[in-house]
């Protein structure tokens, strides 16, 4: 029997609360489309792309008109591409990169993820050589999305990779200077990244994963707003049940736009990512979240503490809704994307260095940062590196999405448009790390990496 209750406050969530679904993204597993000739190769991936994923966008467009949810991006990510690419020279790569392009446009979506490496304790040629036209890929595409595992807690952090992410980010963001150098906002630094994970810059389709799947993203920071915002004056256990009970409500929202999406294109169903994504909109922040439950501003002492209690108790409450939650799942709190973290730099009381505490408890770590665009690159890559640590130190994942803006200082802002955002440019401690990174090699894994 339906709640009539039930439905009305639904139906509130999305007209009033910004509820969404952020995005439905279909998997792709491409270990079947493996040639040595490499025009083949980028055939057969076309073929299977277009073929697989054929009625995604219609069928969301359909579930959307159907149940009244808005979905608001239809993706697709392929198996990491430097596995399936090989020995191929880096211009081979590239033409991969403009398949790939090719292929999401011809299917309407909004991103197509997969241009990516795992490089945790060492790198292949392969893997060396797609990292090297990763710039080159992100300027001359549209939709193509790019990441780089360069740790895990069990392997520990490869160094030589985060010094040359660190070129990479600089490079994409100098060939993409008169679009705000959008192409670093296409690229994600990881630790620990999960392979099933449903939102870009970052998603890809994992080794472990079937043929084909599909995985959903919820996003609701001003449904758990306005519930805090009810809540009124109850103690932090009381504020704790609040978000759980609402979260339940978001991810169940999800599991039903999910398994309709999966039986429609005849797909196995993958995971939900009950992850809180905000945008730019005013009210669909995290940022909103913290300030409702007593902070001042987002950035003051107490904010740590305020976004650990709101990423347990969102996972907490998802995973009572889901039998099979994954991806992120959590608080995201990308800096251009959330109206509520822009509004808290700007005020000057979100500096980089409590951004990157709150990193070490929420969902993913520092993204959507835009830096001055003549930053050190050695800069970044001890910025990378610090993230990095938080998450394999913490056995959790991190990522860096960094934007080094090119021809911007500390005080201008770069504007994204859409889901992008806008930003400040933030502040950088410009001491050099330098002759730390350019020792490189492996930091080792911890030592409570060793469980078996």
């Amino acid at each position: 029997m339906l709640n009539t209750a039930d439905i009305l406050e639904t139906i509130k969530m999305i007209r009033e609360e910004n509820l969404d679904i952020r995005t439905i993204t279909m998997g792709i597993s491409l270990f079947d489309c493996v040639s040595e000739d490499e025009d083949r190769l980028c055939q057969k991936i076309y073929d299977k792309i277009t073929t697989r994923a054929e009625h995604l966008v219609k069928t969301g467009c359909n579930i959307e008109k159907e149940y009244g949810v808005p979905i608001v991006n239809k993706r697709v990510s392929v198996t990491p591409i430097s596995l399936v690419g090989g020995t191929l020279s880096p211009e081979g790569y590239l033409k991969i990169a403009h398949t790939l392009d090719r292929a999401a446009k011809t299917l309407g979506i909004n991103f197509i993820g997969g241009f990516s490496a795992l490089v945790q304790k060492g790198m292949t040629t392969g893997a060396r050589n797609l990292i090297s036209v990763i710039p080159e890929a992100l300027a001359e595409t549209s939709f193509v999305c790019s990441s780089v595992n360069v740790a895990s807690t069990k392997a520990g952090i490869n160094m030589d990779a985060i010094q040359l992410m660190g070129k990479t980010i600089k490079r994409a963001a100098y060939l993409t200077r008169d679009n705000n150098s959008i192409g670093a906002a296409k690229l994600v630094v990881f630790a620990n990244v999960p392979e099933d994970n449903p939102f870009m810059a970052g998603a890809f389709h994992g080794i472990g994963e079937p043929e084909t799947v599909i995985n959903v993203g919820v996003s609701g920071p001003g449904v758990v707003s306005s519930a805090i915002a009810r809540a009124g004056d109850c103690d932090l256990s009381e504020l704790a049940d609040v978000i759980k009970k609402t979260a339940f409500k978001i991810t169940r929202v999800g599991q039903l736009v999910a398994g309709e999406a999966a039986r429609r294109l005849n797909v196995p169903f993958g995971i939900i990512d009950l992850s809180l994504a905000p945008t730019p909109a005013v009210g669909d922040s995290v940022a909103q979240i913290l300030e409702n439950m007593g902070l001042e501003s987002c950035g003051c002492y107490g904010t740590t503490a305020a976004l650990a209690m709101l990423n347990d108790a969102v996972k907490k409450g998802g995973v009572m809704a889901s039998s099979h939650v994954g991806g992120l799942s959590g608080a995201f709190i990308p800096v251009s994307e959330d109206a509520g973290m822009i509004a808290a730099v700007e005020r000057g009381a979100l500096t980089m260095n409590k951004l990157e505490a709150m990193t070490a408890v929420c969902s993913v770590g520092l993204d959507m940062v835009c830096v001055p665009g003549d930053t050190d690159e050695a800069v970044i890559n001890g910025l990378i590196a610090d993230e990095i640590a938080i998450g394999v130190v913490n056995t959790k994942t991190t990522a860096v999405r960094v934007i080094p803006a090119y021809g911007k200082k500390v005080g201008d802002t770069v504007n994204f448009g859409g889901l992008l955002g806008y930003s400040p440019i933030m502040e950088l401690n410009s001491y050099s790390p330098a002759k730390f990174i350019a020792r490189g090699g492996r930091i080792p894994a911890p030592i409570h990496s060793l469980k078996n």
